[in-house]
């Protein structure tokens, strides 16, 4: 599936103009007309090739960089928008949330547009009665119902119509970047009804920039880059390689290259041993992990120094340990770290080992690939309040006496 736009068209200004415009300048007009040179340059394609399939019940999540295409996915899935090539197939009442003005009718009132947003979903009064003053009340918008919709501020529009799309029921449910609109008590009101939809079984495919709400609500993610499905897999793991990449710039920033003296040792590889799964650099539980760095000897080492580092993508240093008097023969040898666990909040990071004798480098490394750290997210749903440390809690309100 694909979708093309031409760039830089102008808006329709009427009949007179567009006769000007060709009297003026008669083959500049109609040359685009006929495939003339230049007539595909204001073209570009915000998507193509991009092929998936949502299953039944499935939250996905679509992540990427701004213009990545993302936004146009939903509107071809919402029949807002026709796919230049390709097609999509939907089965199901779909109910989109993409950009303020789209779905209500800004002469309406909150009131009238609740109940035109569940007749085009084919829901009966009777359904729509019942849920009235659920979506009211979500939306706090009580002393508002009654005032037409263009008078609204875009939080109250916003929260009126997504208060709409997830108390109506739809069987799927389209959401690009609505769960940050309202303070800091409603975003948290969207985030718990949105888990609520989730675990309902209805089909979501949620955009967000929030990475922490992806993880939390969606099974499976998306990375849309440049027009095209650049990853699809498991939430973790998706979203700590787009971390990586974003930080990174999209280009490996550990471009030195290790063991320069190659005369007595250099490290080769580095792994996590433990828990082993189908990546070597991926930590995806909270219980013990096991490190191992690889090192090549050339020529003995007596009296070595080994020091391993641990830091994050913003190259802050989460842990660090050395130690002297390191002996090592000719040959490989496996340095190895067990912790009982490495409680760090998803994403991606770097270790950073070196060796040392007698005061002389030997080899400095900063490992490739880097370490991916997919655990589940147990801090706030906001990014901005998300700390180095990730560790699950319990929470329990007593009563005093």
């Amino acid at each position: 599936m694909g979708k093309r736009y031409r760039r830089g068209v102008r808006v329709d200004a009427g009949i007179r103009h567009a006769l000007e415009r060709l009297v003026r300048s008669p083959w500049k007009t109609v040359r685009p007309l006929f495939g003339g040179k230049g007539a595909g340059r204001e073209t570009f394609w915000a998507l193509k090739d991009v092929s998936l399939e949502v299953k039944e019940g499935e939250v996905l999540g679509l992540i990427g960089r701004n213009g990545a295409g993302k936004t146009t996915l939903l509107k071809i899935l919402s029949r807002i928008t026709r796919p230049t090539e390709g097609w999509a197939e939907i089965r199901g009442r779909v109910r989109s949330l993409l950009e303020v003005g789209t779905g209500f009718h800004p002469e309406l009132t909150g009131r009238e547009n609740a109940y035109l947003s569940g007749a085009i979903l084919g829901m009966s009064k009777r359904e729509i009665d019942r849920k009235f003053d659920e979506i009211v009340a979500f939306a706090e918008i009580e002393k508002f119902i009654e005032t037409p919709v263009k008078h609204y501020s875009t939080g109250m529009y916003m929260r009126l119509a997504f208060a709409v799309a997830a108390h109506l029921e739809p069987e799927i449910l389209l959401v690009d970047e609505v769960l940050a609109v309202g303070d800091i008590n409603f975003q948290k009101k969207c985030l718990g009804k949105m888990g609520e939809v989730a675990k309902a079984g209805r089909t979501v495919v949620l955009v967000s920039h929030q990475l922490n709400q992806i993880r939390r609500l969606c099974q499976r993610v998306v990375w849309v880059d440049g027009g095209q499905v650049r990853m699809v897999g498991g939430t973790h793991e998706i979203v700590s390689a787009y971390e990586s990449a974003m930080a990174r710039g999209d280009e490996n920033r550990h471009g030195k290259k290790q063991g320069q003296n190659l005369t007595k040792g250099r490290f080769i590889r580095w792994e996590v041993v433990e828990p082993r799964g189908n990546t070597s650099n991926i930590v995806c539980g909270l219980g013990p992990v096991t490190i191992k760095f690889v090192v090549e000897v050339t020529e003995p080492i007596r009296a070595g120094h080994h020091g391993c580092a641990l830091f994050n993508q913003q190259r802050e240093l989460i842990w660090a340990w050395a130690t002297n008097d390191v002996e090592l023969g000719i040959g490989r040898h496996e340095l190895r770290y067990r912790f009982p666990m490495l409680p760090i909040r998803p994403g991606p990071y770097c270790w950073q080992v070196s060796l040392y004798e007698e005061g002389d480098e030997l080899d400095a490394w900063e490992c490739v690939p880097e370490m991916t750290v997919a655990t589940p997210g147990y801090q706030h749903a906001q990014d901005e309040w998300n700390g180095v440390l990730n560790m699950p809690s319990q929470f329990h309100v007593s009563s005093g006496r």
